[in-house]
């Protein structure tokens, strides 16, 4: 046989082989619940709305074997326009558990059907993975943002370690080791939501993404376009009674005390800081030390390495570290402690100054990928990759953005005016958006005596 038959038949038995562990990871099990997710079809619009209330909507294996069908039938449906997916939670299990749930995050982040997520009340653990990686993240004045894994002796996965390094500063570092709650419009500010609307136009708004009508040869990016003004008609204006929490001074005492790459060097950092952010220091002092000492050192690891990682990589990798902590003690006494019997867990090591005193890189078996072996690995749903979001002008802009168009102005240099009405009107207009650039401008530039902006380093 010709060896590109040979290469045909085998990659053939491959996908044909992978195509039969899916079927089996997707079988309904007895312990299944028969309502945990609705799923409704209207028009264009294909909705799917997580429904465990009483669990705080949190997902599970029962639910992933109920959505994961649905979007690969969606995809390749010329009948289905638009996918929303309503409901977010947090979740623990086993490894298994695990890859499949990552199997289902990458196929949303490589999503090709326009995929809307409703980040309407508390988004953790597994809603994070259902939403963050989407195009479109609507937040409401309900929503409850948090990456909370390391109060449970893990770290921050469903992608954690690719969209919260490609946050601006070292923001993405600080809610990752503190576990800090985002409310509402601050979702929004942060750039963990695209946009924001109220929570009593949702459906409205579900009705309107159903109206849509898309032609055969409307490329994705001519449909995400028209998503994104659908969603902007119902939008109605930023709540005044909620201002922009991470800003200015804490805006940079975070970036000054979370810049550094080890857990002593932020605590020091911390203990430092004096005048107005004395006490939000002396408060994530006091945090810090709550967490699982080896979820914060793994964890800030995760920070500053994951920022290099593909999104294939991302979940691959992931993967490979909840393996790690499958087998730590920090894990299953978080999960029992906080989550049982309702007390303080006991740390092994008991507390970060233990674990310095041990001299211990404890970092180094939870990023050793290489020993992980090969049957173990995660295969992923499909090949599609990318080392940066594809649809980064629906989200808020990035300092890195603004710095490019400040510094566009080369000598003569640009106004903020300038540079506002420019990435502004990138966004065309959206809501929010002027708010999240001046403060950015506000911070990052001076402005010398001829009226232009000047980045600062």
């Amino acid at each position: 046989m010709p060896l590109r038959a040979k290469l045909d038949e085998r990659a053939f038995t491959t996908r044909a082989q992978a195509g039969m562990d899916l079927a089996e990871e997707l079988r309904p099990r007895p312990e299944d619940e028969a309502d945990d997710v609705v799923v409704t079809a209207k028009a264009g619009l294909r909705t799917i709305e997580l429904n465990r209330p009483k669990k705080l909507n949190s997902l599970n294996s029962s639910m992933i074997r109920k959505i994961l069908p649905r979007l690969i039938e969606w995809e390749k449906s010329d009948m289905a326009n638009v996918v929303v997916m309503k409901g977010a939670g947090q979740k623990l299990s086993a490894l298994a558990y695990f890859g499949l749930e990552y199997k289902l995050d990458h196929y949303i982040s490589t999503y090709q059907k326009p995929y809307v997520a409703f980040l309407d009340g508390i988004t953790m653990g597994g809603g994070v993975g259902l939403s963050i990686h989407a195009p479109f993240r609507i937040a409401t004045e309900r929503t409850v943002f948090a990456m909370p894994e390391t109060t449970i002796g893990f770290f921050p996965d469903v992608g954690a370690s690719f969209f919260l390094p490609r946050m601006n500063g070292f923001v993405g570092t600080y809610l990752a080791l503190t576990s800090d709650r985002l409310h509402g419009a601050n979702v929004f500010y942060s750039g963990v939501a695209t946009h924001y609307i109220h929570s009593t136009s949702l459906l409205d708004l579900e009705t309107r993404l159903g109206e849509l009508r898309f032609r055969d040869y409307d490329t994705l990016a001519t449909r995400l376009s028209l998503i994104n003004d659908a969603i902007e008609e119902f939008a109605s204006g930023m709540p005044h009674d909620e201002p922009m929490h991470i800003r200015g001074e804490l805006r940079e005492a975070i970036d000054r005390c979370f810049r550094y790459d080890t857990v002593d060097e932020i605590i020091n950092a911390l203990e430092a800081e004096q005048g107005a952010t004395k006490e939000w220091a002396t408060r994530t002092l006091e945090t810090l030390h709550k967490r699982s000492p080896t979820s914060v050192h793994v964890t800030l690891r995760q920070m500053r390495v994951g920022g290099k990682w593909s999104i294939a990589e991302t979940f691959k990798r992931e993967h490979a570290i909840a393996s790690k902590f499958m087998q730590h003690p920090d894990f299953t006494e978080g999960v029992t402690a906080l989550l049982v019997r309702k007390m303080a867990p006991q740390w092994q090591p008991a507390s970060l100054e233990k674990l310095a005193e041990t001299g211990e890189n404890v970092t180094t078996p939870f990023f050793n990928f290489a020993d992980f072996k090969a049957e173990d690995k995660l295969a992923l749903l499909n090949d599609r990759d990318y080392s940066e979001y594809p649809h980064l002008v629906f989200s808020v802009p990035s300092e890195k953005e603004i710095e490019e168009v400040v510094l566009s102005g080369g000598v003569a240099g640009r106004t903020r005016q300038e540079v506002m009405t420019e990435v502004v009107n990138r966004r065309k207009g959206r809501q929010g958006i002027r708010a999240v650039v001046s403060e950015i401008l506000n911070r990052k530039t001076s402005v010398d005596d001829k009226g232009k902006a000047r980045w600062i380093s």
